[in-house]
């Protein structure tokens, strides 16, 4: 998100390819989500994705 990969309201790839791209556990991939959806850098919910928040390219800068 820092480096404008994802603009606002971009989908995020699932986390089957996160875990696959970085090579870490779906927990590591969760815990990441939430860390991030905490600091509203991404939204969504269980099942729909997520996608870079409102927030997500001036908070991350």
């Amino acid at each position: 998100m820092e480096s404008g990969e994802y603009q606002p309201g971009a989908k995020l790839p699932s986390g089957t390819e996160l875990c696959a791209e970085f090579g870490v556990s779906r927990q590591v991939v969760r815990s990441a989500i939430d860390w991030l959806k905490a600091r509203g850098l991404v939204e969504g919910a269980p099942g729909t994705g997520c996608s870079s928040g409102s927030r997500a390219v001036s908070s991350a800068r």
